[in-house]
């Protein structure tokens, strides 16, 4: 499995609110429509304007291949013309989990 990770920071004038809940209410509701993708999230750093980025987003997808084909889908491009109003990823950083990983047990 591979990981996308993506600094994100808010345009000048965005409210925080505003796009926490694109996040959830379209963001994470779309994610079901793109096979690739085994898990998402987003995480908030800071709300301080001048803060270099505000969120980082964890996308874990099957292949970074098979996320470069989700990308060309009607459901992602609506994602990505509505983030693009909002925010800009100033970073980007992928990789190979060295498996298995560690995941704790309830």
């Amino acid at each position: 499995m591979d990981v996308i990770i993506h600094r994100i920071r808010l345009h000048d004038g965005v409210d925080p609110a505003r796009f926490e809940a694109w996040v959830r209410d379209a963001d994470y509701a779309t994610c079901p429509r793109l096979p690739s993708v085994r898990a998402f999230g987003v995480h908030r750093v800071s709300t301080e304007r001048d803060a270099p980025f505000h969120y980082f987003e964890i996308i874990s997808v099957s292949t970074l291949d098979a996320f470069s084909q989700d990308m060309k889908s009607e459901a992602f491009q609506g994602l990505a013309d509505a983030f693009d109003t909002m925010a800009s990823v100033v970073e980007e950083m992928s990789g190979e989990r060295v498996e298995p990983g560690y995941r704790a047990v309830p």
